[in-house]
């Protein structure tokens, strides 16, 4: 499969907004997608995911701010970010991953086998 390729970051202020894209071709409505990270001196966390059924699982820091979503025709991967905070800056990253058992999917980047390079966010005060 080919990783999938993130854009979208960009520098914003406090309270701003961002679109994060992520395409993903070959297994984007059939995989779990996921986006995830990384701030500096901090460990990889998963933000947002979404299954082949679209359900969607955020972290409680992110809860009602970011939404994910999912475009299939347009094998495309979306991360809306509003009311950003500075920390949420980090280096984001798209992932996809096999469903496990009857079609769930989990947060935990052990789970998802394929990794974007990542699109760096930077909210300032």
């Amino acid at each position: 499969q080919v990783p999938p390729v993130e854009s979208g970051g960009g520098s914003v202020q406090a309270g701003g907004s961002l679109r994060l894209s992520c395409a993903a071709s070959g297994y984007i409505s059939t995989y779990c997608m996921g986006w995830f990270r990384r701030a500096p001196g901090k460990e990889r966390e998963g933000v947002a995911i979404i299954d082949p059924d679209s359900e969607t699982l955020y972290a409680y820091s992110v809860k009602g701010r970011f939404t994910i979503s999912r475009d299939n025709a347009k094998n495309t991967l979306y991360l809306q970010m509003n009311s950003l905070k500075p920390e949420d800056t980090a280096m984001y990253y798209c992932a996809a991953g096999r469903t496990v058992g009857r079609g769930a999917c989990f947060a935990a980047p052990s789970m998802y086998t394929y990794w974007g390079q990542g699109t760096q966010v930077t909210v300032s005060s």
